[in-house]
Parts: C-alpha cells; structure tokens; sequence
C-alpha cells in the first residue's frame, strides 16, 4: 500500500542483573566487607587477649642452692597489647553507633589499635627485663641476673592477633560508609507522644454500651 510509512516500535530495555534484583551493585561487596570487618575485629582481639596471658619468656636465676626457673607472661612483659585489643572491641562496636567523620575517625582508631597492640607484642618477643625484675623480687638480690633466657611463640601470635585488628580498622575506613548504623527508631526526640482520646459516655439507647460501660467498672448513668 502506498502511503503508508512504518512506524517504529520502541523495544523494551533489557533489565540489567543489578536492576531486576533490586539490590545496588554494590550492596554485596558492602555486606562481605562488614562481616569480615566484623570477624577479623573479633578474632583478633580475641587472639591478643588470649595470647597476652601466655608464657612470653623463660629463664634460670642464679640463687646460692643452684638455679630457679622462672616464666614471665605477656602482660608481665608489657600490658599495652591487652590494653589495645580492649580499645580495639570497644571502636568496632562504636563504628557501628556513629556516621560519616565520626565513623571514619572510629575506624582509624580501631586500626591504629591493631597496629600498637602488634608492634608492642613484636618488641616484647625479645625483652629480659620482665624476667629481670622477677628475679630480684623472688631471690631479694637486686643484681640477680637471668640465665639461659628464652622466649616462646606468643609474642608472635599476639602480633599477628594486632594484625588482625589492623585488617579489621582498614576495612572499616574503605567501606564504613556503606555499613548500617543502629537504628534510631527507638531514640527519643522531644515530640510528646499522642495522649489517649476521653472516653465518651455511653449512649443510653445502646444496650451495648451500657454493658461494655458495665464490664469496664464503670457507672452508666453517671455524666460525663
């Protein structure tokens, strides 16, 4: 047929996989990220915590019937990793009641704990002064001197329990934006809550009335 022109019909656009979930693209990558932060945050103070409280270091102490074994404990070495790893639990909690800057200074301070709680364990990997200090105290000479020292894997683990921490703070930085923040639906805010509307009297017409009147305790023919 002449005249007539072809008209074109719009074709529907194909829904990409992002859309037709309805999730955003990067929502998968948001909630990886918080449970790894989540994890590597919890194991590794738990890890500091516990290593901390191990035999760091081993020694012998001269004394005039031979020689005394002594141990020295992490925190007889030195209490800052401990001390860190507490710091470190109470900023991963934080990171999730705050926004924006407030988060972000949260996570570096989550990941600056990590990193003193594992550079203070590396430095105790080699201390004697610990066991030093125990052997003036247990044999009351103050120029007793430790022999055959030793030290044992904790100071490591411990380390590595701060690195751990470290990961855990770097990630909050990188995706704490996306993280969710505890919810506030609960929060006061000054508005006066709505008061219960007065009761009505009961429309004597209404036998109904009158007996839910009845059942609340209520006198019926007394007026509002």
């Amino acid at each position: 047929m002449e005249g007539v022109s072809a008209v074109p019909v719009p074709q529907p656009r194909a829904r990409t996989a992002d859309s037709a979930s309805g999730a955003a693209p990067d929502s998968a990558d948001s909630r990886r990220s918080l449970a790894a932060g989540l994890l590597l945050g919890a194991a590794g103070a738990t890890v500091v915590l516990l290593a901390s409280g191990q035999t760091w270091a081993e020694g012998r102490a001269a004394t005039g019937g031979g020689a005394l074994p002594l141990t020295a404990d992490g925190r007889d070495v030195t209490g800052v990793p401990a001390a860190l790893a507490i710091v470190g639990l109470a900023a991963l909690v934080a990171v999730f009641a705050v926004r924006g800057a407030g988060r972000r200074i949260v996570a570096a301070l989550l990941a600056l704990s990590g990193l003193g709680a594992a550079l203070s364990a590396w430095a105790g990997a080699s201390d004697s002064a610990a066991l030093d200090e125990e052997a003036a105290r247990t044999t009351g000479d103050a120029a007793a001197t430790i022999h055959a020292l030793s030290h044992t894997a904790w100071p490591y683990v411990t380390a590595v329990g701060g690195l751990l921490i470290l990961l855990a703070g770097l990630l909050a930085l990188r995706y704490g934006s996306r993280w969710p923040a505890m919810s506030g639906k609960y929060e006061r805010d000054g508005t006066p809550r709505p008061g219960k509307a007065p009761r009505t009297a009961p429309d004597p017409d209404r036998p109904e009335d009158l007996w839910k009147a009845l059942d609340r305790g209520e006198d019926p023919t007394r007026e509002a």
